[in-house]
């Protein structure tokens, strides 16, 4: 698809998630450029926007995480009604779900209706870690292995911009090539799209897994908008009410849509 650019792009909603803030992996300046280009009537954040786990094992938190807060509470004050669903790095939040703060609103889960009428379930997807099986081995790969692997990122994608190459993920590449981990995903995948299905709607947005992915499987659509320590990614529901997976070009600040729901979505 066509790369989209320019000073300012508008959407009808923007779902994002995982961004860690209080963690070294975050890439608060894309999450910054991403905010200040995109206005959006809706701002969705499923959870683990700010990293307490990071911040209880060693504090961390430049100046930049502090202007991403304060870019999105800006936001609030401009018109944009946002919608925080916590995850668990996050979990306190979910303490005080069912607050209003201005055009801020915390929620558990959240029900949203595209333009094009399609029901969306909002959660950020730890609760289908129960319903999936995986090894003890996985298990670790999804934690410290995969902190050890964002920090091989960060250096390596230091190195290929200086040689002119855009960005690439390892975590990525090691995802799709470990059959354990995308049993994981698969699995992952499976079980929200039949939590969607018991609620009577059409679809589930989520994150957690940090893989951005737009699928129909049986019927329902499965929306992840990925994470911003890794694939930079959101979800967008435009102006039309169509839905596409959004990349932050690492290089710059073009917008790809790098995904769309060929289906579901297309349903005027």
């Amino acid at each position: 698809m066509t790369a989209i650019s320019g000073p300012i792009v508008h959407v009808r909603s923007a779902f994002i998630s995982d961004v860690h803030l209080g963690s070294r992996e975050c890439r608060a300046d894309l999450v910054l450029d991403f905010l200040r280009q995109v206005q959006m009537e809706q701002l969705f954040l499923v959870g683990d926007i700010v990293d307490i786990w990071s911040l209880r094992r060693s504090f961390y938190w430049p100046q930049s995480h502090n202007e991403v807060l304060r870019t999105i509470l800006g936001k609030t004050r401009h018109g944009t009604r946002v919608i925080y669903v916590p995850g668990n790095h996050d979990e306190q939040l979910r303490e005080i779900c069912g607050s209003r703060f201005g055009k801020l609103e915390i929620h558990r889960e959240y029900l949203h209706t595209t333009l094009r009428d399609l029901k969306l379930l909002v959660m950020h997807g730890d609760e289908f870690d129960a319903a999936v099986q995986c090894s003890r081995w996985l298990t670790a790969l999804g934690s410290g292995l995969y902190d050890v692997t964002l920090g091989a990122n960060r250096w390596l994608n230091a190195l290929r911009r200086r040689c002119g190459y855009p960005y690439w993920s390892l975590a990525g590449y090691l995802k799709s090539r470990v059959g354990n981990a995308m049993k994981y995903v698969r699995g992952f995948e499976q079980a929200a799209a039949q939590a969607a299905r018991r609620r009577g709607v059409d679809g589930i947005v989520c994150g957690h897994i940090h893989r951005p992915e737009i699928v129909e499987l049986d019927g329902m659509l499965y929306c992840n908008d990925g994470d911003w320590v890794d694939s930079c990614s959101a979800l967008i529901e435009d102006r039309t009410g169509a839905l596409e997976l959004w990349h932050w070009n690492d290089l710059g600040t073009a917008l790809r849509p790098v995904a769309s729901a060929s289906l579901l979505s297309d349903a005027a």
